[in-house]
């Protein structure tokens, strides 16, 4: 709870609309994770449990319960349901998710071969019994530099007809792909023509894992701009670049 009389950008608090911050669990230990939930738990919304790393944490569990304790909600990474679905087992995906009391699930097809008509089948189904957060945007850089922003847009409109209730664009852990060229580098006119196809940016959320990338989106969009894979060591920095108290962002809010 911010007390100081400095005049700062207003943030919703929890349950947030928009503005949300979405970490990204690596396997972070059990202590650190517990630390950082209990500690910055204001200014997180979501944990993503990477990828697979969800099948192969023991103290899963454990974790989970944190984030119940803090008000974190949390879901699978997509590519555990592209796993899933690569071997016909979407049925134990669904299963999958119920056990953990999952409320949120991500649809995703940034490595398997899936269309995303398919993919939008699998967000209409889901999203009968989950919030859904889908994804858009392939893991190959390769494939992803050929995409044309008309694809994108097309995508994140049929992903928010099927039930999505934000879309997100993908950039890897790294900043890598995606969004991003391989060196890291943004594609920079495809986000303009995102931001400009009408879709509002509430109904997005930008993977952003460094400072550079969070920047960028706080400065094109605002402090409220939904934010993903960010790692557990940037969720207080990443507030403080939302209410212009770093040096990045600092005089965008005068």
């Amino acid at each position: 709870m911010i007390t100081s009389e400095l005049k700062l950008p207003e943030r919703q608090l929890k349950p947030r609309t928009n503005g949300i911050t979405i970490l990204i669990d690596n396997g972070v230990p059990l202590n650190l994770f517990q630390d950082t939930i209990s500690g910055a738990a204001d200014y997180i919304d979501f944990v993503k449990f990477g990828w697979g790393t969800s099948l192969i944490t023991k103290c899963l569990e454990e974790k989970i319960d944190c984030l119940k304790e803090n008000d974190v909600q949390f879901f699978f990474g997509g590519t555990l349901f592209e796993k899933f679905l690569s071997q016909d087992k979407i049925e134990d995906y669904y299963r999958y998710c119920k056990s953990y009391g999952c409320r949120y699930v991500e649809i995703s097809n940034g490595t398997i071969r899936l269309s995303n008509k398919e993919k939008a089948s699998f967000i209409s189904d889901f999203s009968k019994e989950f919030h859904v957060f889908s994804e858009v945007g392939s893991k190959d850089c390769a494939i992803s530099n050929e995409q044309q922003s008309s694809e994108w847009i097309d995508f994140i409109l049929e992903d928010l007809a099927a039930g999505s209730e934000k879309v997100i664009t993908e950039t890897r852990e790294g900043g890598t792909s995606g969004l991003c060229k391989s060196d890291g580098e943004m594609r920079s006119q495809l986000i303009e023509d995102i931001l400009m196809s009408g879709v509002h940016p509430e109904h997005l959320i930008f993977e952003a894992p460094t400072k550079k990338l969070q920047t960028c989106f706080i400065e094109k969009i605002g402090p409220d701009v939904n934010l993903a894979n960010i790692s557990f060591q940037d969720a207080i920095p990443l507030e403080t670049l939302r209410l212009g108290l770093r040096s990045d962002t600092f005089y965008l809010f005068e």
